[in-house]
């Protein structure tokens, strides 16, 4: 671990109090009814960082009944495009100034660096500002080739009543791929962050009041999946669910809204690969798998923890990839130089790690790291950079979402066996090609099944650009046109012109 690049704790000062967390019901902050909360633990500095309020029955159906009149009394549902986009960009001016406060707050709770949590916050701003354009520029369609005495309507309606349940490892970042989009499209929430990181989504629930946010429109629940999840799948006053988190959840929530038949849009896990042909850069594409498979600790949907290396260049990409990792910075979230934070639970940690022992046992090699690293000065939990080579596509640390500072080594020799390699997976979520021929490139990305496919880069993304998975990486779309579509209903009308119409019945 010496020739690794740690950085030990700062002296930055820690908050001398814990984040107070309550719910926003009906345009109020309340405590739980039975004044239960949660407490969390900063994964990397172990002090108590947030006290939240924790949601139950009472809290979630107060929620939803408010949410619901909310969207019936047509306040927000009906208002203009102008009206709705002039408050979401006041909410983005609202973030970007609070930034620094957003922040740091998700940087205790999470466990990533300070740097990146700005630098998603960043992103989050452009979410807001770019669903305001969409809140404006909302149509339906027109058909006027029906006849003469008949004229054909598509109007976009707001679906209703959106239950929005986010993750730990981006939560303001995740919100904010959701929450602006039912804004702007006419519909009310009930949001539920995670429990883990419950804290920078109640700041954007005070940033959403100072901006004049219509009391009900939305309303934030804390708290853990049972209750508070489960009623959001299951209530009739919920018309859609929108959820990001494992696949495993995503499963239980189509199964829990199938009663009601409420729409689900889910983003799930992902198993990513990127291949590698001979031709390639493989300087470029050594700092991008870098980068791929430690950002965010790896605690991310779009890692790029496979990579699926032609034979011939394997060794050398390997090599470059080590060296760069013992470049990385790992440690103090706090320290603006840090590039990789501390992992989210010690018990996440310990699953990492059983990933690493298990294919370590079938026989793969540990090419780098494989195990918990020490910080000084911190006694939170942190992984190592992790390469892991030589690995089969039947282990489980080639088919499973690791979720972690880890990479995992395969090898191919044709074009085909790359691509079933790339789908051997459950997953469908992002993959990648790197090659200099733009032939290879184009194949590989009309052939593997991903919702999103990045050629000679990795992990770019736009607001303008839909964001989502096939197979078990879930359904629907994020983002771009698409994102706002996900929360809209299409209602066709039929007008007939003039007295017009054949009598069905003689006279």
């Amino acid at each position: 671990m010496t020739d690794l690049t740690l950085i030990p704790a700062t002296q930055a000062q820690l908050p001398a109090d814990p984040f107070k967390g309550r719910h926003l019901i009906d345009g109020a902050w309340t405590d739980s009814a039975d004044g239960a909360t949660s407490e969390r633990y900063s994964p990397a500095h172990k002090v108590l960082v947030s006290v939240a309020a924790k949601g139950g029955t009472a809290e979630t159906e107060a929620a939803i009944s408010a949410a619901r009149r909310a969207f019936d009394n047509g306040n927000w549902s009906r208002s203009s495009g102008q009206d709705r986009a002039t408050l979401l960009l006041k909410v983005a001016d609202l973030i970007a100034r609070d930034i620094d406060r957003i922040a740091l707050i998700e940087t205790l709770e999470s466990g990533k660096p300070i740097s990146q949590a700005k630098a998603e916050i960043e992103i989050a701003i452009d979410l807001w500002r770019y669903a305001a354009s969409l809140a404006r520029t909302m149509s339906g369609e027109s058909h006027n080739s029906l006849g003469p005495d008949m004229l054909g309507l598509v109007l976009k309606e707001p679906i209703g009543v959106a239950g929005i349940i986010c993750p730990w490892n981006f939560p303001f970042l995740i919100v904010s791929q959701k929450l602006p989009f039912a804004l702007a499209a006419g519909c009310t929430a009930v949001v539920k962050p995670s429990e883990l990181t419950p804290s920078s989504t109640v700041i954007l629930g005070e940033l959403l009041v100072e901006a004049g946010l219509p009391t009900g429109v939305v309303n934030i629940v804390l708290g853990y999946g049972d209750p508070v999840g489960a009623m959001l799948s299951t209530h009739r006053d919920v018309d859609m669910v929108s959820f990001t988190g494992s696949t495993a959840v995503g499963k239980r929530i189509v199964a829990a809204a199938s009663d009601t038949l409420k729409k689900v849009s889910l983003e799930l896990g992902g198993k990513n690969p990127q291949v590698i042909f001979p031709d390639a850069d493989l300087d470029q594409a050594a700092d991008a798998i870098t980068f791929g498979v430690y950002f965010n600790a790896g605690e991310c949907c779009n890692s790029g923890s496979r990579i699926i290396v032609h034979e011939d260049v394997a060794e050398e990409l390997v090599e470059k990839v080590v060296a760069l990792s013992r470049k990385v910075p790992f440690g103090d979230p706090l320290d603006p130089r840090t590039q990789v934070g501390a992992i989210i639970s010690t018990d996440h940690l310990d699953k990492i790690d059983g990933y690493v022992q298990e294919a370590a046992k079938s026989g793969a090699g540990i090419a780098l790291g494989g195990g918990a690293l020490r910080i000084d000065g911190l006694d939170g939990q942190f992984y190592q950079p992790t390469v892991v080579t030589g690995v089969t596509p039947d282990m489980p640390i080639a088919l499973d979402e690791v979720f972690g500072p880890v990479l995992s080594v395969l090898t191919f020799k044709t074009a085909d066996e790359a691509i079933a390699l790339a789908n051997s997976a459950s997953y469908g979520l992002s993959a990648g090609v790197w090659s200099r021929d733009v032939s290879t490139c184009l194949d590989f990305a009309r052939r593997v099944e991903a919702g999103t496919v990045w050629s000679n880069t990795w992990m770019d993304g736009y607001a303008e650009l839909p964001f989502g998975g096939v197979k078990q990486s879930g359904q629907g779309r994020e983002l771009g046109r698409y994102g706002l579509e996900e929360f809209l209903e299409a209602k066709t009308v039929q007008l007939r012109i003039g007295d017009t119409r054949a009598k069905w019945v003689a006279e």
